[in-house]
């Protein structure tokens, strides 16, 4: 690459793009457009994208491990979703005593957890919560109080997980035990408003935590004690998340949000990325085991 950075081309450009993860049963990245209501699929075998539409807004999806389809999280909860043929059936609102809050970003642990985050859409209230949707479909909340929750992700050998208020700036470590039970909360890292916020989370192969900087123009690399490796600068200031894929997991997709932007200004806003991650390589997602 010239730059560290190209285009998926497409024609649209997405409002509020999130939650890319690999599919290797598919070869391709998906991706969503929460405000758009939209859920994508970039092919690596030919460059094809393909685009749903949901009833309602989308968060992100999650592959299952023992069948096909996914495990969506959309704004009036958790849902089972398959693409061909279209289906969609819902699991359980964890929320209906918050009607304005929505899922808004997941990960799944070695163990087939969905790890899954809420947020007041209108990002007023920190009405949010963290919620894990175990294999035999229960749903229990973990963690609350967040302004807007965001990009949990796993250390290399997942005794921690770390998870964010973007609202507050602040990445969380927890210890995460083998049963699924978070404990010893505490700060990982806190960004300066000269970062932007902390958005979308993912690990490499080296145990390093990559973090989209929503108001940052950029995608981070830190070390596991918070220690800042490297920063790859983008042409958009919305940087939301970043996930690892291809067969060898070493092609790094980033996505992007044009919402409240002036998309004739901002050119690329809104973009789906491929960047050159410098040969570092990725760890396989989770699959959801229920």
């Amino acid at each position: 690459m010239a730059e560290a950075w190209r285009v998926i081309a497409r024609e649209e450009r997405d409002e509020l793009g999130e939650g890319p993860v690999w599919s290797a049963r598919h070869n391709a990245i998906f991706w969503v457009d929460i405000l758009s209501h939209f859920l994508y699929r970039y092919s690596l075998a030919d460059g094809a994208v393909k685009r749903w539409t949901l009833p309602e807004r989308i968060g992100w999806v999650a592959e299952r491990r023992d069948r096909p389809g996914f495990i969506a999280g959309l704004q009036s909860g958790f849902f089972e979703l398959d693409l061909e043929p279209f289906a969609l059936r819902q699991i359980v609102d964890p929320e209906p005593h918050y009607p304005g809050n929505r899922l808004n970003d997941a990960k799944v642990d070695r163990h087939g957890r969905i790890w899954a985050g809420t947020m007041d859409a209108a990002i007023v209230e920190a009405t949010g919560s963290l919620y894990c949707l175990r294999p035999d479909m229960s749903v229990r909340r973990v963690d609350e109080g967040y302004k807007v929750t965001n990009g949990p992700t796993f250390s290399l050998g997942q005794e921690f997980m770390y998870h964010t208020d973007s609202g507050r700036g602040t990445v969380y470590r927890f210890d995460l035990s083998p049963e699924g039970e978070l404990s010893n909360k505490r700060v990982w890292l806190k960004f300066t408003a000269e970062m932007g916020s902390p958005d979308g989370m993912t690990v490499d192969a080296d145990g390093f935590i990559w973090i989209a900087h929503w108001g940052g123009s950029r995608i981070s690399r830190w070390s596991p004690d918070a220690t800042l490796d490297r920063e790859i600068l983008l042409p958009a200031p919305q940087i939301t998340s970043v996930a690892f894929a291809g067969p060898s997991l070493d092609r790094m997709f980033v996505t992007s949000a044009a919402k409240g932007l002036d998309r004739s200004k901002e050119t690329f806003a809104g973009s789906l990325f491929e960047v050159d991650a410098g040969g570092v390589r990725g760890v396989a997602p989770g699959l959801f085991a229920g």
